[in-house]
């Protein structure tokens, strides 16, 4: 049976007494069982480039524990500012500083950034080509806390911006190296963050992150994932146990959305007899998978092609796995919904 479904503004029963209500998995790990993990491997990977880049600054919205830029901050107090609520002051403070020669790590979360403070970063930032890197905590469904939280959206909000680099990496080993690389890199970027104890997933695979490159971290003859951010820990255990039923899947990562790197993504979708599959843990509108669909048809590549992703609808509150098993983007949703379009 389904679970019973509110809308915003209806009433909820009362907690039955002797009962408390449970918030804890509503921003919950994204690791499975026995998965490694690694603390705050974004503020790990910035005190790193600081010690030896005192041109390094870091700024948040008031959210410096949950970005973990914490760990900059407590490392590097001197060069570390707090703009409070208010992400409008902190790009526009955070492209200051950068025209002063400072490369900015402008910290909050995802949803802010994009919603809140879009036309600060156009225009501050953007269209002044200026070295800032804005770093958005619980994109997309990563968090239980409903639509006012969950940046769904963010990747089709930045794409569009001139002059943006946008990352999603998906896991600790994804997002260190991620971090160094935008570092190296002089100009805006967007980077989707995974927080706390995050996964370590593409350690065990060897994988070396590059800028603005997609990368085959297995390979498969039945099925081809191409997935970003979380989603592609998602499609390598879905693959592991797909596996065990006959089904050979590959998975391309792309943790680089923009620039992207369609000639990579069309050679391996254009391999014959492969069901393609994008997920992504964003809309289905404007994200990973219709960037992969419009490159593939201005290349004349045309596989079966699906996508995993969030609909286009405000999603709810609740607990985030079940949220993630409501919306598809589980493990097991994963597996199911590939098994039902190999049936096809």
């Amino acid at each position: 049976m389904s679970a019973q479904r509110f809308g915003k503004y209806d009433p909820r029963p009362p907690v039955p007494a002797g009962h408390r209500l449970k918030t804890s998995a509503m921003i919950a790990s994204l690791a499975a069982d026995g998965m490694p993990v690694i603390a705050a491997p974004f503020g790990q990977a910035l005190n790193e480039l600081a010690q030896s880049n005192d041109k390094i600054v870091g700024l948040s919205a008031d959210l410096a524990k949950y970005t973990d830029i914490h760990v900059f901050r407590d490392k590097h107090p001197d060069r570390f500012y707090q703009m409070g609520m208010a992400e409008q002051v902190l790009v526009s403070a955070a492209a200051g500083l950068a025209r002063e020669g400072f490369q900015s790590w402008a910290t909050t979360y995802a949803v802010f950034a994009a919603r809140r403070a879009y036309d600060f970063i156009c225009m501050a930032i953007a269209e002044e080509n200026l070295d800032v890197k804005i770093i958005g905590g619980l994109p997309g469904l990563t968090t239980g806390y409903g639509p006012s939280h969950q940046a769904t959206e963010d990747l089709a909000i930045f794409r569009g911006m001139p002059n943006m680099t946008i990352l999603d990496p998906c896991c600790a080993t994804d997002i260190m190296q991620a971090t160094k690389a935008l570092s190296a890199y002089k100009g805006p970027a967007y980077m989707r963050l995974l927080r706390g104890n995050v996964p370590d997933v593409l350690g065990e695979y060897g994988y070396q992150f590059e800028l603005g490159k997609a990368k085959m971290i297995r390979d498969g003859v039945d099925v081809l994932y191409i997935s970003t951010g979380l989603m592609t820990m998602r499609v390598l255990e879905a693959a592991k146990k797909l596996a065990k039923d006959g089904v050979d899947c590959a998975v391309l990562h792309v943790p680089t959305i923009k620039p992207f790197d369609a000639a990579t993504i069309a050679e391996a979708a254009g391999k014959t007899g492969r069901l393609v599959i994008t997920a992504e843990n964003h809309t289905i509108i404007g994200g990973l998978g219709e960037a992969v669909a419009a490159e593939l048809m201005r290349r004349s590549v045309h596989p079966t092609f699906r996508q995993i992703a969030c609909p286009d609808e405000f999603l709810d509150a609740g607990a985030l796995p079940t949220l993630h098993e409501r919306y598809g983007l589980s493990e097991d949703a994963v597996i199911r919904q590939t098994k039902n379009w190999l049936s096809e």
